[in-house]
């Protein structure tokens, strides 16, 4: 790869073109697109779709919320009509576009999206990930898909189950690629692009581009396009943000007042945990909210159908961890509270962008305790704006808790597992146990005079003498002799 460049003729064609018919897309897809209720582009799909048509690698960098996916699926989709035919033969439909997402989340989410805007055409697509049974999977991927959505690891299974061939994709798209990298899929990433043929068109979508991504483009995009519509690493200008300084004790209790007093519906809160996801959610339906928490030790279908209840307004309240972080797409989510402020001052822009999207507006809520001041001076740092802490209105701290609701820290205090010894079981404890008296002399066992006896050679033992065989039997037939288990012998 050479130089990354700005192309001046996207940044016209965002000014030029103000509607998708002026993409040249085939019928169908722009059929598609009124069945959606889409006529304008964003701004990222207006600079990138035209240069993706034209074949070139791209590096997209957009606000999160902005629509990345279909600035990359509809010319995909576009470029591969050539290609499309409704033949029953699996060899008639190769993969000919892989998509690559982090989550199991984006990569459903995803292929949502590539399902609705190719629906009018004969072109196949399919979405593999963890979680689930490969089966289904299988059977999708032998019947023939030309578009691919994977991620990494489960793709990786199904190369190695031999069910997927790969040597004629055409077009490799890498979305959220920073989140794949803080994920640790970056050996994965290799041994994937290491499959694909030399020749194909690479394009890299993310709303955050760390220099380590832009090492990793480095090492396969070909003379890409950077195309960014903001600051890199900003955030969007409709979502209002807003600290409140809150006890760290008072947290779960800030967030009911929150939820409350302002009689929210669809919230999304961060938790910087599972357990603490867990037991936030807990402590919510406790107060009559209702909330599910989606984070990694649920399964994959508990995390689908918590995202659908929480779609279709059957709950309130959504806690999650990171890994629902990228890629939501959530219609009218007016509000995000932040529990915990993110570790990775990233994670902040792709949190509070899940509201705000497609032009409306938003509040990014976070709780910030004293130990987070390092946490949200990275945040301000990134974004290039302060963020004062204030105080939350109305709210006189924390309220009563449950027996069994502790805090991080006084979990933290507990002793291990493994040092507690219940009782009930027959065991002494160690208030049984007797106490030794202060200037008691340590206690020690007693030791066999014979171990402190110095050593002693033993006597040398003679050799035994021939025996006296009595003259009586000198003359009878010699005594056959045999051997006993025990070593001795038997006359």
């Amino acid at each position: 790869m050479t130089d990354i460049t700005t192309d001046q003729t996207a940044e016209d064609n965002a000014a030029t073109l103000t509607r998708f018919d002026d993409f040249g897309l085939a019928p169908p897809v722009l059929q598609a697109l009124a069945d959606q209720g889409y006529v304008h582009p964003t701004p990222i799909q207006a600079q990138a779709i035209p240069i993706v048509l034209q074949g070139r690698d791209v590096m997209g960098a957009a606000q999160t919320g902005t629509g990345k996916t279909a600035s990359f699926s509809l010319p995909i989709i576009q470029l591969l009509m050539a290609h499309a035919n409704a033949s029953a033969s699996p060899a008639r439909h190769p993969v000919r576009a892989l998509i690559l997402t982090p989550t199991r989340e984006l990569a459903d989410q995803v292929a949502e999206n590539v399902k609705a805007y190719s629906r009018h055409t004969p072109l196949r697509s399919a979405v593999v990930f963890g979680g689930v049974d490969m089966t289904p999977q299988t059977a999708a991927l032998r019947s023939g898909v030309e578009i691919l959505i994977a991620t990494p690891g489960r793709l990786l299974d199904h190369v190695q189950q031999k069910t997927l061939n790969l040597s004629q994709t055409q077009i490799f798209v890498m979305d959220e690629a920073d989140r794949m990298l803080d994920m640790g899929f970056l050996p994965d990433l290799q041994r994937i692009i290491n499959l694909l043929p030399k020749q194909r068109q690479n394009l890299m979508f993310s709303a955050t581009f760390s220099p380590e991504i832009k090492k990793l483009a480095a090492s396969f995009l070909d003379k890409p396009v950077l195309i960014e519509v903001a600051r890199s690493n900003a955030t969007a200008d409709r979502v209002t943000q807003v600290v409140y300084r809150v006890d760290e004790e008072a947290k779960r209790d800030a967030v009911v007042h929150m939820l409350r007093g302002r009689d929210l519906k669809q919230v999304l809160v961060f938790s910087n945990t599972k357990i603490g996801a867990s037991r936030l959610s807990r402590e919510l339906e406790r107060q009559g909210i209702k909330a599910a928490p989606i984070h990694g030790d649920k399964t994959q279908n508990e995390r689908m159908a918590a995202l659908e209840a929480f779609k279709n307004g059957s709950i309130d309240v959504l806690v999650a961890t990171d890994v629902a972080a990228r890629g939501l797409d959530i219609a009218e989510l007016p509000c995000v509270i932040n529990y915990d402020l993110p570790y990775s001052a990233e994670d902040y822009v792709h949190r509070i962008g899940r509201t705000g999207r497609a032009g409306a507006s938003g509040d990014a809520w976070s709780l910030y305790s004293d130990k987070d001041a390092r946490l949200l001076a990275d945040i301000e740092k990134l974004i290039r704006q302060k963020l004062t802490p204030t105080e939350l209105e109305d709210f006189a701290g924390r309220g009563p808790r449950h027996a069994d609701d502790t805090s991080h820290t006084e979990r933290a205090a507990r002793p291990d597992r493994s040092e507690r010894r219940p009782a009930d079981r027959g065991e002494r404890t160690s208030a049984d146990r007797p106490r030794p008296a202060p200037n008691a002399a340590p206690r020690r066992d007693k030791v066999d005079p014979w171990f402190l006896k110095p050593y002693e050679p033993s006597a040398p033992v003679e050799p035994a003498s021939e025996p006296v065989v009595s003259s009586n039997i000198k003359n009878s037939p010699p005594v056959r002799r045999a051997a006993l288990l025990g070593g001795g012998s038997k006359s």
